[in-house]
């Protein structure tokens, strides 16, 4: 990735699967707790659950303001592991072990993560404003005060908050009108191709995509000139 250090002037983050998963996809991260839990579960059958889990919090208010990013995995994993009763593939009996057990696995992965983008975070922040613009529950703030994030980012867009959701691209206007800058002035850095590097790019913005295990195949096998590995390497792109 070409050095962009003289031509951008603030950043916007993306939140889950950037910061909290090295870009993962958030599926992928809880299929690995599935497997450390021993969940008898073929991967169909779970990402069944998965999307079922986030069509259900997207209906209804089970995420408060509050809540943590363990109390929105325990949540979770509570209606994907139900889901999964009601088809005879999950114990009934099991849930109450499994839940804790599975949110607990992923909370600290995330927080594995966070401590890592921490010191990143905390350089590029000396010398960058920086908006985080994120398709999350309503307790994005929760959350990053957990982690020791909320302090790096002047401003919180959030989808439940704003009413709009990636990909949409207006929710990226939304943070470059935080940064008050022009949108090609602005480094979006985002895991996901679809929702975070094609709707920044077309409102000018530059993009960083933190590439990795990805939703479907065909993401995997999209191929950009922002791709980095690790969001270490923003340090050399942008300082």
């Amino acid at each position: 990735m070409d050095s962009i250090k003289d031509i951008i002037k603030g950043i916007i983050f993306d939140y889950g699967g950037t910061i909290d998963s090295r870009g993962a996809h958030w599926s992928e991260v809880i299929w690995d707790g599935y497997q450390s839990a021993k969940v008898a579960v073929d991967k169909t059958a779970f990402r069944d659950a998965y999307v079922y889990a986030e069509r259900e919090l997207a209906r209804h208010p089970h995420i408060k303001p509050g809540d943590n990013f363990y109390a929105l995995l325990y949540k979770k994993m509570v209606i994907e592991l139900n889901y999964l009763v009601e088809r005879e593939v999950v114990d009934e009996d099991d849930v109450e072990s499994l839940a804790p057990a599975i949110a607990r696995y992923c909370y600290e992965r995330a927080r594995d993560c966070a401590d890592e983008a921490r010191p990143v975070l905390e350089r590029l922040a000396e010398r960058y404003p920086m908006v985080l613009v994120s398709n999350f529950y309503g307790n994005v703030e929760a959350v990053l005060k957990d982690f020791d994030l909320r302090r790096y980012f002047k401003e919180i867009i959030e989808s439940a908050v704003v009413g709009v959701r990636k990909p949409d691209p207006r929710i990226f206007s939304l943070g470059v009108e935080a940064l008050g800058l022009p949108a090609e002035e602005v480094l979006v850095v985002g895991d996901s191709y679809k929702k975070d590097i094609v709707p920044a790019e077309s409102i000018g913005c530059k993009v960083a995509w933190l590439k990795g295990k990805g939703w479907t195949a065909d993401e995997d096998a999209v191929t950009h000139p922002s791709i980095i590995k690790n969001l270490s390497e923003l340090l050399e792109v942008a300082l």
